[in-house]
């Protein structure tokens, strides 16, 4: 397990940025420690660097989310694609040191006149063709399509009306999360999620249950909605949904 300072120190990614991906449910730690620390494992680093990736490739990060959290995310293909763009801008920058130190070694004055070096037209070409890919996945067109168009105001809508099913889901916490109630509040958060933004498969929903219950603001968040206990509660009820022991 990693801290989060060892992970931003691994990654180049701030610690800053690393709370912010846990709050917003984009990357969560694998556990929290008992005073609140985050630590990370093997698993969560991969998905940081899937998310780096598309960072690269300009992608926001409400479509990062839709893209990583997808059923069906090809991973060695992101690396191929990973590995492909650092290839080229290695070659990009080769080129510019090479130029440079020609110039700082004969003069300006003596340089040929090359701008081709700074042509970066095949990165921007492969760095294109790869968003392209990633776009035509059903989740990215399904999700695409749904929020074009939102304004802020919608978005927290949405949001706000969601989390009103956990309100009732409290309700329900000190029952059973296998009883009749648990689980159709558990088939409209499934529904709400497909109507609102993408088809929620099971194993979406089980990750995101993962999520409810992961801890740190998000969990925070379900419990101040519903009460201590029902972001457990209805990672529970998701779990008998979908059949995981």
């Amino acid at each position: 397990m990693m801290t989060v300072h060892e992970v931003s120190k691994l990654s180049g990614v701030s610690v800053r940025t690393l709370q912010y991906y846990d709050k917003i449910g984009l990357l969560k730690p694998a556990k929290y420690t008992d005073a609140n620390y985050r630590l990370y494992d093997e698993a969560e680093l991969q998905k940081l660097q899937q998310i780096m990736f598309f960072k690269e490739l300009e992608f926001p990060l409400k479509d990062i989310q839709a893209i990583v959290n997808s059923a069906d995310f090809d991973r060695n293909k992101a690396l191929d694609q990973q590995i492909k763009l650092l290839q080229l801008k290695k070659e990009h920058i080769e080129n510019l040191i090479t130029v440079a130190r020609t110039m700082q070694t004969i003069g300006f004055k003596h340089a040929k006149l090359d701008f081709s070096v700074f042509d970066s037209s095949k990165l921007d070409e492969y760095s294109k063709r790869a968003k392209e890919q990633w776009q035509q996945t059903p989740q990215y067109k399904e999700y695409a399509k749904k929020t074009k168009g939102w304004t802020k105001e919608h978005d927290n809508l949405v949001m706000e009306n969601f989390m009103k099913l956990f309100v009732e889901m409290g309700k329900l916490k000190d029952l059973d999360p296998a009883c009749d109630e648990a689980q159709e509040l558990v088939q409209k958060m499934k529904d709400y999620i497909t109507d609102n933004l993408y088809t929620c498969t099971n194993d979406i929903l089980y990750s995101l249950g993962k999520v409810y219950d992961g801890g740190g603001e998000f969990t925070e968040n379900i419990d101040k909605a519903g009460g201590k206990g029902t972001g457990t509660f209805t990672y529970q009820a998701i779990k008998i949904y979908c059949g995981k022991k």
